[in-house]
């Protein structure tokens, strides 16, 4: 392993040269000249060499040709497995001894503005520590004596390709259990789902299918409204597209990849925002990745939520962009992070920022919570900056009109800068789309990868958005859009405290159809799978590294298709396997009947 420190070009060779380990090197192997001082060269990675006098660099380079920014390399020496597994062990003592002291003196753990977050009890938090600990302790033992092989087959001299903590993760827990997760489908992802049963015949290198079919009732897929069915009248509409116009155009938008149906479905998308413009995408996980690129650069600043969706995050690393992390859906600490990096300006030049962008999520996907929109709001007016809403979860889910978290609340959409959004959810198709004013959108049109690169919208996709979105919005179906949200949001309520009365730890919202309930540790939630599975629900269990490494929880997504029996049902067995796994850990019961 070589480490490597960067020094910015401005940073004088003084300081790189006169530092313990030049002066080190210098005493060693450099000569002594007749006026006492010592003489001695310091080649760079790129070859120049650098002439010293008593440690420091003279005035003239052998060669001026020198980079922005050099490299010092340093070899480290690996760690011995009796220090690693004593180092291990010393923080085992020092949570044992920590959880210890808090069970006497107990600390809150309570986050700010997370009212939704109920503690974990000092001995639930020791025992999830001890779990992992004695799971790295056995790991670590068992890679000392048989070390994994890292050597890339048939490619002497490579290096491995991927080598890591996240590999060590992977064989040691994933491979496990990973029975639980990549779950194949042979049906309409609707109320109810079929799986293809699988076994593994060596300890979870391989899975096998066996033929059987497993008929679930669906609490894990993103149909909010329940539109993912293969009869009615999106199916019909999607199925006379696919016989009019094929299923793909081949091209991009910017090319010959624009068909009458996208400038139909782009207009019925603003008269839903209710926004002047609106663009769509084929895929919604690069209508972030590839446009917050086109809309930043890095003289730009911004705030993101700590819980922001890996797709916003992946679209601001590559737009270069300064971002400042601020606690999850807290205004406080955004305000105090905008303001003072506001005031302190670019962490090199200290200039102004070209510009600032708050960037926020409608409906948490792993913690089930709706962000403060209000308080976003005001905050982005209070200090001019923008405001990016990304709607993925909380379009048509949200709302009285199924409009997202901009309707929920009541607010102007023209006070949200961006509207991002996916149709992967709650209209039952695929893509995605950005919606705002007619200036930013002109821009993406010729500037977004999205649009000059990626293949257009397949049209009965965009046939399958046109129809469930004009459902919605009471054009077609003679009030149905409207009984699916009351639906959804009866479902909500009325799943989300039966599980607290049951003695679940619930996070999130009481009107998010995510449903993120707590189980901490890996083992659990494996088992709930697997025992729900047994029992006819079709669960998700989300663990590290969607989550923190001790956040272990079971994912129940609502729909609009669900029945009162399919909920209690789903309810009745869920109440079951969390006595088999000890996962009552809430300590508020309510003893009040439940209506539906």
């Amino acid at each position: 392993m070589v480490a490597h420190t960067e020094l910015p070009a401005q940073v004088p060779h003084e300081k790189i040269l006169n530092n313990k380990h030049f002066e080190r090197c210098n005493n060693e192997k450099t000569p002594v000249n007749s006026a006492g001082g010592t003489k001695g060269k310091v080649h760079h990675q790129n070859g120049t060499t650098i002439s010293t006098q008593n440690g420091y660099a003279s005035p003239g380079y052998e060669n001026s040709n020198v980079p922005n920014k050099k490299k010092i390399h340093q070899k480290e020496e690996e760690c011995s497995i009796f220090v690693a597994f004593f180092t291990f062990l010393s923080y085992g003592v020092l949570l044992l001894v920590g959880h210890i002291k808090e069970f006497f003196s107990r600390a809150t753990t309570k986050e700010k503005n997370r009212e939704d977050i109920e503690e974990c009890s000092p001995f639930t938090n020791f025992t999830i520590y001890l779990s992992y600990g004695v799971l790295f302790f056995v790991g670590y033992v068992k890679e000392f004596f048989y070390p994994p092989s890292t050597k890339e087959k048939n490619r002497e001299g490579y290096v491995p390709l991927y080598i890591g903590f996240e590999s060590f993760y992977t064989r040691n827990v994933y491979r496990r259990i990973q029975d639980c997760w990549n779950r194949t489908i042979c049906s309409v992802p609707g109320a109810e789902i079929d799986l293809m049963e699988r076994y593994t015949p060596d300890y979870g290198w391989t899975m096998k299918l066996t033929g059987k079919i497993i008929k679930c009732i669906n609490a894990g897929s993103y149909n909010y409204l329940g539109f993912a069915e293969n009869k009615g009248p999106c199916h019909d509409a999607a199925e006379h597209t696919t016989k009019e116009v094929g299923i793909t155009t081949s091209s991009p938008r910017m090319e010959l990849g624009t068909l009458e149906i996208h400038r139909e479905l782009e207009q019925l998308v603003i008269e839903f925002l209710g926004v002047e413009d609106a663009i769509t995408f084929g895929m919604g996980f690069a209508t972030n990745v590839l446009n917050l690129p086109s809309l930043l650069d890095p003289s730009c600043l911004v705030l993101s939520d700590e819980f922001n969706h890996a797709s916003l995050i992946l679209g601001l690393r590559l737009s270069g962009a300064t971002v400042k992390v601020f606690r999850h859906n807290n205004s406080e600490d955004l305000e105090k992070k905008l303001r003072e990096a506001l005031i302190c300006g670019h962490p090199r030049t200290h200039r102004p920022w070209k510009k600032a962008i708050i960037v926020v999520e409608g409906i948490y996907s792993m913690e089930g919570s709706i962000c403060d929109l209000p308080n976003f709001v005001r905050i982005k007016k209070k200090y001019k900056t923008y405001l990016y809403v990304d709607e993925a979860h909380s379009i048509g889910a949200l709302g009285p009109n199924g409009g997202g978290v901009v309707d929920y609340y009541g607010v102007d959409p023209k006070e949200v800068d961006i509207q991002m959004g996916t149709f992967t959810k709650s209209f039952g198709a695929a893509g995605g789309y950005i919606a705002g004013s007619k200036d930013l959108i002109n821009h993406l049109r010729v500037t977004s990868h999205a649009q000059i690169y990626a293949s257009s919208m397949s049209p009965p996709v965009a046939q399958q958005i046109i129809t469930s979105m004009s459902i919605i919005m009471g054009k077609k179906g003679s009030g149905e859009g409207r009984r699916r949200i009351q639906q959804l949001s009866r479902n909500v309520k009325y799943f989300r405290q039966r599980l607290r009365q049951m003695g679940f730890i619930v996070y999130g919202h009481d009107d998010s159809p995510v449903v993120p309930m707590i189980l901490y540790l890996i083992p659990k939630i494996s088992m709930f799978v697997r025992e729900l599975t047994k029992r006819g629900v079709a669960g998700v269990g989300v663990g590290f590294p969607a989550t923190k490494i001790t956040g272990g929880r079971m994912r129940f997504c609502l729909s609009a298709a669900h029945t009162k029996e399919m909920l209690d049902k789903i309810l009745e067995e869920v109440d079951e396997v969390g006595y088999l796994c000890g996962c009552h850990y809430s300590s508020f019961r309510d003893s009040e009947p439940v209506e539906w």
